[in-house]
C-alpha cells in the first residue's frame, strides 16, 4: 500500500471511531440480528465457523501480519476456525500448526474436522481450557514456538475467561495478539442470554477489564474496533506491546 492511501484509511478509520452515532447504529444492528442467530449463518471451507465475517477479516490480517508458529484457540464447536486458522497458515507456508481446545468434542464434529484437508495442520485437545494438566499439555506444545496467537471462544463467563487470560498470555509475546471473543454481551441487553450463565456484568469483556488492570503487557487495539464497526470482540483484540 502507498503511503497515500494509508493515511487517508488511517484517518477514515479514526472519524469512523469517533462517531458515536454510528457506533450506535452498529450495536444496534448487533443486538437485532442476533435475534436470527446472524453469526451461525457462515462457513468457512465446508465448516460452520460462527463468527461475524468482520472478525473473520480482521483475524485474517491479525494473521497475515503475525505469522504465528502456533495459533491456539480455545472452544472448538463445528471446528470452522480451526478450518480458517490453519488454512491461513497454509498459505502463509512453514510449519505453524493450530490447537484447538475444549472441554466437549463432539463426535460427528471431530469426525468432519479430521477428514478435512486443512486438519494436516490442527491437534485437537479435550479437556477444560483452565485445568491444570491441559494447561501442561499446552505449554510443552507452545514450548520453542516465537510466535503464539491465542483466541479465547469458550465459556464466555467473567470468571473462566479471566483464567485463561491469566493462563495463557504468558504465552504471547510482542507484536502478537490474545483475543477475546464474544465481549459484546457487555453491550446487550441484560436478561438476554437467560439459558447462559453469563450475562451483562459477567462476561468476557468484565474480565478483559480486569485483566488489563494488573497486566500492562497487553493494551487493547482500538484500531481493529473502529475499523469492523461490526465485532463481537470490542475491546476485545488485545495486542501484546512487551515481553
Amino acid at each position: 500500500m502507498d503511503e497515500a492511501f494509508e493515511a487517508q484509511q488511517r484517518e477514515m478509520i479514526k472519524r469512523a471511531g469517533d462517531d458515536e452515532d454510528l457506533r450506535e447504529l452498529s450495536l444496534r444492528w448487533i443486538n437485532t440480528s442476533a435475534r436470527y442467530s446472524y453469526s451461525y449463518n457462515f462457513t468457512w471451507l465446508g465448516r460452520p465457523i460462527i463468527q461475524f465475517p468482520q472478525d473473520i477479516v480482521a483475524m485474517q490480517e491479525i494473521i497475515w501480519q503475525v505469522k504465528p508458529d502456533l495459533i491456539i484457540e480455545t472452544g472448538i464447536a463445528h471446528g470452522g476456525s480451526l478450518i480458517f486458522y490453519a488454512s491461513m497458515l497454509e498459505l502463509i507456508g512453514g510449519e505453524g500448526q493450530v490447537l484447538g481446545i475444549d472441554i466437549d468434542i463432539r463426535e460427528h464434529n471431530r469426525i468432519e474436522i479430521e477428514k478435512h484437508p486443512m486438519f494436516k495442520r490442527i491437534t485437537m485437545m479435550e479437556g477444560s481450557s483452565t485445568d491444570e494438566a491441559v494447561v501442561g499439555k499446552v505449554r510443552e506444545l507452545a514450548n520453542g514456538k516465537k510466535r503464539v496467537l491465542v483466541a479465547l471462544d469458550s465459556n464466555h463467563t467473567h470468571n473462566h475467561v479471566l483464567k485463561e487470560l491469566e493462563l495463557y498470555s504468558p504465552l504471547v509475546r510482542t507484536g502478537s495478539y490474545l483475543v477475546v471473543f464474544d465481549t459484546v454481551i457487555e453491550d446487550m441487553p441484560a436478561g438476554y442470554f437467560s439459558d447462559r450463565p453469563w450475562d451483562k456484568g459477567n462476561n468476557p469483556k468484565t474480565a478483559v477489564w480486569e485483566f488489563l488492570r494488573s497486566n500492562d503487557r497487553f493494551v487493547i487495539d482500538k484500531n481493529i474496533e473502529n475499523k469492523l464497526l461490526l465485532t463481537v470482540a470490542p475491546d476485545g483484540y488485545l495486542k501484546c506491546i512487551k515481553d
